[in-house]
């Protein structure tokens, strides 16, 4: 951001107090609240009386009672989407006036798809044409939010912005103006980010005094913008077998589908792909969604089928080798990029610093579709940064598209970043309804072991749970530990991160099975000592 914007966590707003943004959207503010605010800022943490604040105002206002003083606080207060009784920017001193108790802070890094932003040039505007030039960029704005369906990741930002290495965006689209005669001048280009090469220029053609003519230029701009912009992202839902023939937003949604979770579909694969590959050995979608197989194939039989350590480490050594020898083939595939970066992940042998770089890459290009969401999510999990990984999470959580079996894997991924950061508060509001979800979209065996992951450790499991682990005796708990442990526990870099995701699923084993039901690589990676083994038992 510019060094002319004062910036209160999420609120911003411009060294004028013209106008500000808040969670990203917009706020217009009128003259007197411009001028109350702009007092208040100038003035942090001081007594402002209402005849102090009176002074700030339009003079020609014919309403100088401290009534309308109090008034215009009320309505600052309900654009800053502040409260009276436990406010964060304008406080109450009854009898006396107000305060302004926000401490400035450092301008947040931009993350954006698209960030739209005006250059006023070095002459600038006749009277009337700033807020006009203002109000074009906010019509852009919500029109191109609008066209391809990223709400917030498309941005405007306030006037001569320019991105700062610490902003991530994939595409920028700087709005030059220019007044003179009665008109307003506009041209805009519309920028491959980093690069900044110019992908497309737009020339709008507006009447200074004719606002509905600004409104329909922006119209047409917009939709320009928004056909460059999904051709790009249908260029960037390429890969894993998705029909090129479907519409964008089937390709992502199924593209979601096959990426979050360990998708039957992959395990009817299996034959088809070995074929195709035979003839094809050097096609990188291919040989990505053999990967993916390859994955089924360790995570989709379930806690209870087994897989000997030996046959673990032999596919995922093929899944290794295969991800790093296709990594350059696949840079200009976001879609193969987010595959490559999760394979990586999941096998855990040391990549997760190359997983990061490619799956933030990717998702610059993708976006806020579902498809990269929980990757994202999973990277800041595996580091310990849980609120950021939560955040993703939530953001899967609430959207409508991606189907049933896609939220209750986000779900589950929100309840294990919630376990192994100790919020069991969280973990017991995002598991509330999981009962709904668990029945029709998982397996049996995998219903059984989440209800044991979660279930508090200082309560018995219910009956029929209980007799379930008591049934599958201590082989089978010891296997559902290790299935746990590799599908989910081993990434986070924190050991204790690590014991705090497994506490409860081994609490319940030791206490039905005894201390054999922990394999003793697991006790040595959790840091388990053998008395504290005996306590989760006893537990």
């Amino acid at each position: 951001m510019g060094a002319a914007q004062l910036c209160f966590g999420d609120l911003i707003l411009d060294g004028a107090c013209l106008s500000g943004r808040r969670h990203g959207q917009p706020i217009h503010f009128t003259r007197n609240e411009r001028a109350l605010l702009l007092a208040f800022t100038s003035n942090p943490k001081h007594l402002m009386s209402r005849s102090r604040l009176l002074d700030e105002i339009d003079s020609s206002e014919l309403d100088r009672s401290d009534r309308y003083i109090d008034f215009l606080v009320n309505q600052v207060r309900m654009k800053l989407g502040d409260s009276k009784k436990t406010p964060k920017y304008i406080a109450t001193q009854y009898g006396e006036g107000y305060i302004w108790i926000a401490t400035p802070s450092s301008a947040t890094p931009i993350d954006a798809f698209l960030v739209i932003g005006g250059n006023f040039g070095a002459k600038g505007h006749t009277s009337g044409s700033p807020e006009q030039a203002r109000v074009l960029l906010d019509q852009l704005r919500d029109l191109v939010a609008a066209g391809v369906g990223m709400g917030q990741l498309i941005v405007a930002v306030d006037e001569n912005w320019q991105p700062a290495a610490t902003d991530k965006l994939r595409y920028f689209l700087p709005v030059s103006f220019q007044a003179g005669d009665g008109q307003l001048k506009c041209m805009a280009a519309l920028r491959e980010m980093p690069s900044k090469s110019i992908v497309k220029t737009f020339q709008f053609h507006l009447d200074a005094a004719d606002p509905a003519v600004s409104a329909r230029e922006a119209a047409r701009v917009a939709n320009g913008i928004v056909d460059v912009l999904r051709q790009a992202l249908a260029h960037a839902a390429k890969g894993l077998g998705v029909p090129a023939d479907e519409s964008l937003e089937m390709r992502l949604h199924k593209a979601s589908a096959l990426l979050s979770a360990s998708n039957l579909e992959w395990q009817t694969r299996g034959a088809r792909l070995r074929r195709d590959r035979e003839r094809n050995p050097r096609d990188p979608d291919l040989a990505l969604q053999w990967c993916m197989y390859l994955f089924a194939t360790l995570v989709a039989p379930g806690p209870f089928a087994g897989m000997g350590i030996e046959e673990r480490e032999r596919i995922e050594s093929e899944i290794e080798a295969t991800v790093l020898e296709l990594l350059p083939t696949v840079e200009g595939s976001p879609l193969l990029m987010l595959t490559a970066a999760k394979q990586l992940y999941f096998i855990d042998r040391g990549h997760l610093d190359l997983a990061e770089d490619i799956a933030e890459r990717a998702f610059v290009r993708i976006a806020d579709y579902a498809a990269a969401l929980p990757i994202m999510g999973q990277l800041q999990y595996a580091r310990g940064r849980f609120d950021e990984a939560v955040r993703f999470f939530d953001r899967g959580i609430a959207m409508v598209e991606p189907g049933p079996a896609f939220h209750l894997h986000m779900k589950m991924l929100k309840c294990y970043a919630c376990l192994a950061a100790g919020d069991h508060a969280a973990l017991e509001a995002t598991a509330v309804d999981l009962d709904a979800y668990l029945g029709p979209f998982c397996t049996p065996d995998i219903s059984l072991t989440i209800r044991w992951i979660i279930a508090p450790p200082d309560r018995d499991l219910p009956a029929t749970s209980a007799q379930a682990l008591a049934g599958v005796g201590p082989e089978g708990a010891r296997k559902a530990i290790e299935y746990f442990y590799f599908a989910s526990a081993r990434h986070l870099v924190s050991q204790g991160a690590r014991a705090n995701l497994m506490h409860r699923l081994i609490t319940h084993a030791t206490r039905a099975h005894g201390q054999e039901a922990i394999p003793a690589f697991i006790s040595r990676r959790l840091g388990l000592r053998p008395a504290r083994a005996a306590e989760l038992q006893a537990s």
